[in-house]
């Protein structure tokens, strides 16, 4: 029960609505959501490692939410949510894989 819980979450994060020009960090985010999501489905992931991946997810939402308040996201900016989407994705294939 608490990994549907998690998933349903990781996916209600995952895809927010794209307000500010980020249209592939959006599809990112849901597609390592899915990751997560999938993870915990086949018994990949446990609890406590989908906690910390949507923890991450988290993060990485924050920031670009940070990003957007001002109404446009630099390429510097992008620069940094790509790099912490990398970061994501290597944690979720590490978690899924170990």
């Amino acid at each position: 029960m608490k990994a549907y819980l998690l998933a349903g979450l990781a996916l209600a994060v995952a895809s927010g609505p794209a307000l500010a020009g980020t249209p592939y960090v959006d599809k990112r985010e849901h597609r390592q959501a899915h990751r997560i999501y999938n993870g915990i489905k086949s018994g990949e992931l446990t609890y406590g490692e989908a906690a910390r991946l949507i923890r991450g997810q988290h993060r990485v939402r924050r920031l670009e939410r940070q990003f957007k308040s001002d109404g446009v996201v630099t390429p510097a900016e992008r620069a940094i949510l790509h790099h912490r989407l990398n970061v994501q994705n290597v944690r979720i294939y590490k978690n899924k894989h170990d």
